[in-house]
């Protein structure tokens, strides 16, 4: 009686979720700003809810004015931080606290999901540890659950469908799964694997014969544990709006076959901004809507610091320059209050991201360099199931992105159906590239297409594919059909990564701009500008962001200096009739010849755009 009470209040306007009499909630496909909460409770927790207040909670909405509050609900050790009546509760609460955030966020319009541990589980294991996967030893883990197991069904589902319908949450964030499955050597998955492959002998490790036809299965299993579970949740509750930590992203570099509702990951809490640039170019071509979570501290120095309000609005500079939405990370107490004072930096940032919402929210990349992520190598040669396996594509990534270029970080399924779309393909290192893609590749060369070959490994096999003869180490480009492919047979990736080397950076920009003369907008005067190229709304955006200073080796940055001057030319098919400097909302001054709109910034604090009618 419940759901069908549920049903008949849920008012179903597209965009929007809410209870009759409530403010409508943005969906999260058209959220922007969120804050994210979690403590991951323990048997530490006996008073969970003693602190928590409605006054707390509308403070924080008072403050920030996200779109929506993600709150934990269960963590990695498996208690559940809210008087769940279908698995396994924290010690002792203080009322129902979970009801509060419900009560409070419907109440002002803001939507409310839960973080939840999923594949990663230790109170289900010692409470039922014929649910945990078996390790190569025979013995049971004591974290990780198996996905060929009951745990989906007996724990995960039913505390799923809990919060659906007797919270009414709108949605949850399920945290510790793909890069927490592991693979499973018990019975039941041994016998499955055998079944599907005709494969007798299990391998132990990445040396042993069929070790890919192993890893291969466990990801395929991934995938029908996180559809089964999506599928039972959504035939119920088909409003509830679920997220895979890590679904679908580089972590798990291979086109979305899950009907998620949205992708979201939380990148690395230092050394954030190049986490966030690989991170976001990779989901941008995913096709769902997505966000990237930044952690408001760091761990260095330890245990940790609050960051600045300078440091994570640069953060969530990268990540909407992309197009996405950002959200920011703060623990809570273990009574799963909140410390308020923290709330004072994520209010600095949010005015900064909601200032320049209008031109960069949902703005869609202009394709200009496409950088390969290969699945294939990715699958073949990652040293676990879902990892942050790159090769040495983030140092090339860096690279490029450090030469001005815009750049998206894609795979073989999304460059295939139409290469054409991107002026410049760059293929970085990888060594296990499949023969129907290097045709695909000759066939984008040969129809006017321009391809870089980085790495000598690379460069060989490619060569070899186009009957070109290397000269050793050489800088080499050659025509093929109407287009050039050009080898640089060295490796970068990971010299660059390490060091920024701006010998290095010249000669990969020195090849990049032979084979690609005439981008979209180009941008000198400082090497540490991301320069992203995107449409809104019938308008060419030029997203600039400031990446100066020491954020590589930095846990903490007290500081951003401003770059500039910086000498900017905007190519157009029609000639402008204003260039507005966003979100200061300054005409700028611009002169045209070849084409081109040229114009001169005297500095970019930030994270500033240009947009172009």
């Amino acid at each position: 009686m419940k759901k069908i009470h549920l049903l008949i209040l849920l008012l179903l306007v597209p965009g929007v979720v809410s209870l009759a009499g409530e403010p409508e909630r943005l969906r999260r496909d058209q959220s922007f700003l969120g804050i994210h909460f979690d403590f991951h409770a323990g048997n530490d927790c006996k008073e969970i809810g003693k602190n928590t207040t409605p006054g707390m909670i509308h403070s924080i909405i008072d403050r920030v004015r996200p779109d929506y509050v993600q709150i934990d609900c269960k963590g990695h050790p498996g208690y559940t931080s809210y008087p769940t009546k279908v698995g396994n509760p924290a010690p002792g609460f203080v009322g129902d606290p979970l009801r509060m955030w419900r009560d409070v966020t419907a109440m002002r319009g803001v939507a409310l999901y839960m973080h939840y541990s999923g594949v990663w589980d230790t109170r289900a294991l010692e409470l039922r540890p014929e649910w945990a996967a078996i390790n190569a030893d025979g013995a049971p883990d004591k974290d990780k659950t198996s996905v060929f197991g009951p745990y989906v069904d007996k724990l995960l589902i039913p505390q799923l469908k809990e919060l659906a319908g007797d919270y009414g949450v709108d949605g949850v964030w399920v945290d510790g799964e793909c890069w927490a499955t592991i693979p499973d050597y018990g019975e039941r998955a041994v016998r499955l694997f055998r079944e599907a492959t005709g494969i007798k002998k299990i391998p132990k490790s990445a040396k042993d014969p069929y070790w890919y036809e192993w890893m291969q299965f466990h990801r395929e299993g991934f995938r029908k544990y996180l559809r089964h579970y999506v599928a039972a949740v959504h035939s119920e509750y088909p409003e509830f709006q679920i997220c895979s930590n890590w679904a679908f992203t580089h972590h798990m570099a291979e086109p979305v076959s899950v009907a998620l509702d949205f992708l979201s990951g939380d990148y690395s809490p230092n050394n954030s901004v190049n986490s966030a640039r690989f991170a976001g170019r990779y989901l941008v071509h995913q096709g769902i809507p997505w966000d990237l979570m930044a952690w408001s501290f760091s761990h260095n120095p330890f245990p940790k610091e609050q960051k600045t309000a300078a440091q994570l609005k640069r953060e969530a500079a990268i990540v909407l320059a992309l197009g996405g939405g950002f959200q920011a990370y703060f623990t809570q107490n273990r009574d799963g209050s909140v410390r308020l004072e923290e709330m004072e930096v994520m209010a600095e940032v949010a005015r900064f991201a909601r200032e320049r919402q209008p031109w960069c929210h949902h703005s869609v990349q202009l394709p200009q360099v496409a950088l390969l992520l290969s699945t294939s190598d990715y699958q073949r040669n990652a040293h676990s199931l879902f990892p942050q396996y790159k090769g040495h594509s983030q140092g090339i990534l860096q690279c490029l992105l450090e030469g001005q270029h815009s750049v998206d970080l894609v795979s073989e399924e999304t460059l295939a159906p139409d290469m054409s779309r991107f002026p410049l393909i760059v293929i970085p290192e990888w060594k296990n590239i499949s023969p129907a893609f290097c045709a695909d590749l000759v066939d984008y060369v040969k129809g006017g297409g321009s391809l870089l070959v980085i790495g000598k490994e690379t460069s060989e096999q490619f060569a070899k594919w186009t009957g070109v003869r290397l000269a050793g180490d050489e800088w080499t480009i050659r025509s093929l059909g109407n287009g050039k492919t050009g080898f640089l047979p060295v490796s970068v990736g990971e010299a660059y990564e390490k060091s920024g080397d701006a010998a290095i950076r010249k000669q990969v920009d020195d090849a990049v701009r032979t084979l690609f003369p005439n981008p979209l907008a180009e941008v000198s005067g400082s090497p540490w500008v991301d320069v992203s190229v995107s449409h809104l709304d019938g308008k060419r955006i030029v997203h600039l962001v400031n990446t100066s200073g020491d954020h590589k080796g930095a846990g903490i940055i007290r500081s951003i200096d401003p770059i500039g001057p910086l000498q900017v030319s905007i190519r157009y098919d029609r000639k402008p009739t204003k260039i507005t400097l966003q979100p200061a909302g300054k005409a700028c001054d611009f002169t045209c010849s070849d084409g081109k709109a040229h114009l001169k910034l005297d500095a970019v604090e930030i994270y500033d755009m240009l947009v172009i009618e």
